[in-house]
């Protein structure tokens, strides 16, 4: 009897971990499908694919025939006629590596995910509270791959780029489901199951923190998807102003213009601002509470925001250096993670 006991707590230590074990390579497929999409927007190869190819499209291209074809469905779009009609096509392959990148890890990722979910719900062995969001997150990975097409089709006709709304869209859920992957490793981890929205006094301050700093990614994408880094490309002032000279401030709904250029880049730097504010606020008030067990938590969300402006200024100021550019849209991925760890750490 004893060596059966035994044998089921084995058995159950061998799933726990390698439950754990798959949580943590899917984040890490996460990260990378984010940055790896930012670099893809980045050099502007998001259009190059023009098809969903949901089932066709798992391997490259391997002949002539093939590149051609591809090429010649490229050629068709907005994007080629008005910006890259003299492009040849080994610098179309370049494009197109890009983006077949972030769609085979895409592929790779649902599959990784959803069917070890399965596996593990078979399995009756983990807490369904870890499994229920698991599940969710499959939801939200198959949701995710309909958005990336809805957003690829906002370029195909009348445009050379996508929405930003949509890429916006795109972005905000990629951030959402790596959030939901390191709450539940943090969870799991630690067999606890904190609920990330507590409704209490001290948890209200953090999930603040976290709904602006979401906020921030949002405008983020906004700024990306309308190249509003182009527009005024010097700090601490927009050219020799605090506000945009190119807005009318006397119409009050052309502050409201979420297609204006200016008006975005001007709303992204001061959320920074109202971030940095907030955040050395949350110190005072971990100091005077005397949270301790926060301080060294909120150290690496105070040097994460630090380094992630640091990296926005020198963005702006180098031209949008596409290696400055990238660093600081992975910057913001670390920021919001430090920001999630802090907000486990303080649930009691």
């Amino acid at each position: 009897m004893q060596y059966i006991l035994n044998s089921m707590k084995s058995n159950n230590e061998k799933i726990n971990t390698l439950f754990f074990y798959w949580l943590v390579i899917s984040f890490l497929m996460v990260c990378s499908i984010i940055i790896v999409g930012g670099l893809t927007r980045l050099t502007n190869s998001g259009l190059s694919i023009t098809e969903w190819e949901l089932f066709s499209g798992v391997l490259p291209p391997f002949s002539n025939t093939t590149w051609n074809n591809y090429f010649n469905l490229y050629k068709e779009i907005p994007q080629y006629k008005l910006l890259n009609s003299n492009m040849t096509l080994d610098e179309f392959k370049i494009i197109f590596y890009w983006e077949y990148a972030h769609r085979f890890i895409a592929r790779l990722l649902g599959l990784f995910f959803i069917l070890p979910c399965i596996y593990f719900y078979l399995t009756r062995k983990i807490d369904t509270s870890y499994l229920k969001i698991c599940f969710l997150i499959s939801v939200l990975i198959l949701f995710q791959g309909l958005v990336g097409w809805y957003m690829v089709k906002s370029g195909l006709v009348n445009k050379v780029t996508v929405s930003h709304f949509r890429l916006s869209l795109h972005l905000t859920i990629a951030f959402i489901i790596i959030s939901m992957i390191f709450w539940n490793i943090l969870n799991f981890k630690k067999r606890t199951f904190k609920i990330f929205f507590k409704n209490d006094n001290k948890s209200l301050f953090f999930n603040f923190l976290v709904l602006i700093v979401f906020f921030q990614i949002i405008f983020g994408a906004f700024v990306s998807g309308l190249d509003a880094g182009q527009i005024y490309q010097t700090w601490p002032l927009m050219n020799q102003a605090y506000f945009p000279d190119d807005i009318n401030i006397n119409n009050v709904s052309y502050l409201l213009d979420l297609n204006n250029q200016s008006l975005i880049q001007f709303y992204h730097r001061n959320i920074a601002y109202l971030i940095v504010f907030y955040v050395l606020f949350l110190g005072i008030y971990i100091y005077i509470k005397k949270i301790n067990y926060l301080f060294n938590h909120y150290f690496i969300v105070l040097f994460c925001i630090i380094f992630q402006i640091f990296l926005g200024i020198i963005t702006l100021t180098s031209g949008l250096n596409i290696y400055l550019a990238s660093s600081h849209q992975i910057g913001s991925l670390l920021l919001v993670l430090s920001v999630i760890n802090l907000h486990y750490r303080q649930i009691n």
